[in-house]
């Protein structure tokens, strides 16, 4: 899932400069006791900050450092109380923060809670130091201050700190070129919302490992079918890394939802995307021949259907045992029972000859096949 139908953040993009101050440094167990934005875009700059309640004590030692205490924060607003608008505040802006991946964590959680998906474009300014100045050892935003003349207004607080990105920003377009700082920035920056409802953090979910997927555009309509043995890698190289090609480039503006399904191994995954092109038939995919005639000289050289296994390549997928039936796969089960009742569940898949193909090849080179008839011979006796 990518962003190629909306274009890269340039210097133009509106911005908010964001700065947290929390209560430490666990997303799960510490909450945010500040907020502070910066609002850059064509209506000019605008500044907001909040104390918030966070619901638990602050540590001493956090209080030390940022001089916020549990007095100052008492009958402050919650976070959900505040968060309809400061999702609006944010909503279509380039997040801009110092270790950025800290203060998106925040608020996505804290947004999550509220009932709102926080998925903006996140820039971390120490990235994007690093990237401009990488004989530099120190990126943190006390090295910046005096590297860059920097003028805070005070440290560990969040508007003074998020005023701190806004003075970085603008020194970076009096020593760049505006060429070159685009091309730093648009490197630089995480997409974490990509296309339609797919986010990186929707990727994540995705099996590492052996599996097939299928991309569709605004209307449903399949676009492309695919297989892997790192499918998430894959999926998101498809939709958010470097494309090399026309076609690659097509399939990926239209892209607005995704599929994908772990198959333990690659002839599960060969299988798989055999069935799904047959049955999608997607618009970018080269479709199959219609049609028994490969076949009708190999009669299916077992009594029945049969099952082979393959182990997973992720300890969530475990086992799974493909099943086949007369040149036609059926589908995947976790056990030896579930697969006899794949087979004698009356599932008739039309005949699809690369399906044919793959596992004629895979037959000839010894695959070991276990017969579902004699298992279920078998489970039928010992309930006996």
């Amino acid at each position: 899932m990518s962003a190629p139908s909306l274009p890269p953040p340039s210097i133009d993009t509106p911005i908010a400069f964001v700065d947290l101050e929390t209560t430490g440094g666990s997303v799960a167990e510490h909450r945010i006791t500040e907020i502070g934005i910066v609002q850059v875009g064509e209506g000019g700059v605008s500044r907001w900050s909040t104390l918030v309640d966070p619901g638990q004590a602050i540590p001493p030692f956090i209080q030390s450092l940022t001089g916020i205490t549990d007095d100052m924060v008492r009958g402050a607003p919650t976070f959900a109380s505040l968060a309809a608008e400061l999702f609006e505040r944010l909503d279509g802006r380039l997040f801009v923060a110092h270790n950025a991946s800290f203060d998106r964590g925040f608020l996505r959680s804290e947004f999550q809670r509220a009932g709102f998906a926080f998925n903006p474009d996140v820039l971390c300014t120490v990235k994007l130091s690093r990237a401009l100045w990488p004989h530099e050892k120190r990126h943190g935003l006390d090295a910046l201050i005096g590297r860059h003349a920097l003028e805070p207004l005070a440290r560990h607080r969040a508007l003074a700190d998020a005023d701190l990105l806004w003075q970085f920003w603008q020194r970076l377009h009096a020593a760049w070129a505006p060429d070159v700082l685009r091309t730093y920035i648009d490197r630089t920056v995480r997409r974490y919302r990509i296309a339609g409802d797919i986010t990186e953090d929707m990727l994540d979910t995705a099996p590492a490992g052996h599996g097939v997927y299928a991309l569709f555009d605004a209307s449903d309509t399949p676009l492309y079918v695919g297989r892997s043995v790192r499918l998430r890698q894959r999926v998101r190289a498809h939709l958010t890394g470097e494309r090399r090609s026309a076609r690659e480039l097509r399939i990926a503006d239209q892209v607005r939802r995704v599929e994908w399904l772990a198959t333990g191994g690659e002839l599960g995954a060969l299988l798989t995307e055999a069935q799904w092109i047959a049955r999608m038939r997607p618009l970018h995919n080269r479709q199959p021949r219609v049609g028994r005639a490969e076949s009708l000289g190999s009669p299916w050289p077992f009594e029945a259907a049969i099952a082979f296994e393959e182990r997973g390549d992720e300890p969530a997928c475990g086992h799974l045992f493909h099943v086949v039936d007369r040149w036609c796969y059926l589908g995947a089960a976790a056990t030896l029972e579930a697969a006899c009742a794949l087979a004698a569940s009356g599932v008739e898949p039309a005949y699809e000859p690369q399906t044919f193909r793959i596992l004629q090849a895979h037959l000839a080179r010894g695959l070991s096949v276990t017969p579902l008839e004699a298992v279920a011979r078998e489970a039928a006796a010992i309930a006996q």
